[in-house]
């Protein structure tokens, strides 16, 4: 279940809900009963060490650079080559 965000309007407290996706949203503040707002916060996803991404993403998209920087055929065919992937 994801972790939710809230701020108080009226007094600024800042708090994290966990909640389903189809839960109700948090309307008021547990300390004012003010109204509260979502927050929209950082995601703590990170892609680290090696694997798909590192080896495979990073290289495809790094070759598609020089290529289109060279002319504007081969990053056509550039498009073409990631499309059937």
């Amino acid at each position: 279940m994801p972790i939710y965000e809230y701020r108080c309007s009226e007094c600024g407290h800042e708090f994290e809900k966990i909640q389903k996706v189809s839960d109700r949203a948090v309307r008021t503040c547990p300390v004012c009963k003010g109204r509260v707002e979502r927050l929209i916060s950082v995601s703590s996803f990170t892609l680290k060490g090696g694997g798909w991404y590192a080896e495979g993403y990073t290289r495809s998209s790094g070759s598609s650079k020089k290529s289109s920087s060279s002319g504007s055929s081969s990053s056509s065919s550039g498009a073409s080559g990631g499309k059937s992937d």
